[in-house]
């Protein structure tokens, strides 16, 4: 549906990216970019454009026939990296900063899409809401911040598109369920008590309470936690000591993150690991101080809705295109969204190892194969006009 006009904007939606590309802007920060956004759209025929927050940007399109309201989300931030791609003319023009995960093709494609489905109302029912939404990157993220303005709560349905280096260039992957993980995050300080290497009975090792905790850990995840379960426990930082090797410290530090699939997992994690922490203090006389913080929420796909995306995708690219997706433990705030409504996110393949686009996303050398864009566009289009009736 609308081939035509989707072929048409690939060349701006090109141009769209690059320009993004060369002006990365980090959480939180994107003025230049929704500046950029909201000018865009301004230039189109009649969308209804708000600014939600400071950052982001929210444009709708009402069609000409009675509906339901589609969101369509993609997030614009970029990420601390300093870009190392000498082969491309559009490197980003801020040193530190690089978008090394696509989100300025993913703002450029929802670009794309809204041009489209402007120029053609009389073909949508009800109305879509053009989601730019900032600060994905940085917990706790700006979903959250949008969806508590309360501006989406009448949306009957959102999607989000994600592109994947790791997916076959033409790829595009689906899944109803979870899709990504909770992702959350402790520290914990052991206050012990030190003394000197030669009398370790006279003092209360922090070091030695953090070796068990660290091992302990992953009894959670193999003993408590089943197997299908889908829990990740990883200590990440372990700090102690001054550097003396006759000195017990007094004081040892751990940082974690956990990834759950569930919101029962969720809270059984939290609850375990506490307890794993308080036992082994317990035991060797140590107090500690505990901080867990509740990280992005996973993104939950609709079966319903899934289910409808899925047909659409299947018609618009063929059965053989559309691949059933399996599980990222990693987070995504668009977790956000669909705790509160029905959504389906995708993920969209670049992957081509002939143009060298193969870097994994926040690798220095990340890059995107821009033929993917039209099939972004394409995705955006057809799901919306889809997900409206």
């Amino acid at each position: 549906m609308l081939d035509d006009a989707i072929k048409q904007i690939e060349p701006q939606v090109i141009e769209w990216r690059r320009a993004m590309h060369r002006h990365p802007e980090l959480s939180f920060e994107e003025y230049w970019t929704s500046d950029y956004i909201e000018t865009a759209l301004k230039n189109m025929n009649g969308i209804e454009i708000s600014r939600p927050t400071p950052t982001s940007v929210l444009g709708i399109i009402k069609g000409e026939h009675p509906g339901r309201k589609v969101g369509l989300r993609g997030d614009i931030d970029a990420l601390p990296i300093h870009e190392d791609r000498e082969d491309l003319d559009f490197v980003s023009e801020i040193d530190g900063v690089m978008h090394a995960c696509g989100h300025d093709s993913h703002a450029a494609m929802l670009l794309g899409a809204a041009q489209v489905l402007a120029d053609n109302k009389d073909k949508i029912h009800g109305e879509i809401y053009l989601i730019f939404q900032h600060a994905e990157e940085l917990p706790p993220g700006g979903a959250q911040e949008m969806v508590a303005t309360g501006l989406f709560d009448e949306l009957d349905v959102v999607f989000a598109q994600h592109i994947m280096t790791s997916k076959p260039l033409g790829e595009i992957h689906i899944k109803s369920g979870a899709v990504t993980a909770n992702s959350d995050q402790f520290e914990v300080t052991i206050n012990g008590q030190g003394g000197h290497a030669s009398q370790p009975e006279n003092s209360v090792d922090p070091l030695l309470i953090g070796s068990h905790i660290v091992t302990q850990l992953q009894d959670i995840v193999s003993r408590i936690a089943g197997p299908m379960d889908n829990l990740v426990i990883s200590v990440t930082n372990f700090n102690a000591g001054t550097g003396a090797n006759n000195v017990i410290p007094h004081t040892a530090k751990l940082s974690a993150s956990v990834r759950s699939a569930s919101a029962e997992i969720r809270a059984l994690a939290k609850e375990k690991i506490e307890a794993v922490i308080k036992a082994n203090c317990e035991i060797y006389g140590a107090t500690y101080d505990f901080n867990y913080q509740y990280g992005y929420s996973a993104v939950m796909n609709d079966e319903t809705e899934t289910a409808r995306v899925k047909e659409t995708l299947n018609d618009t690219f063929g059965e053989d295109r559309v691949i059933e997706q399996e599980m990222m433990m990693g987070g995504e705030d668009f977790g956000a969204f669909t705790e509160n409504l029905p959504g389906v996110y995708i993920l969209l393949g670049t992957y081509n190892e002939e143009k060298d686009y193969v870097y994994p996303h926040h690798h220095p050398k990340f890059a995107i194969d821009e033929d993917a864009f039209i099939d972004g566009v394409r995705a955006h289009v057809n799901v919306a006009l889809g997900l409206g009736q």
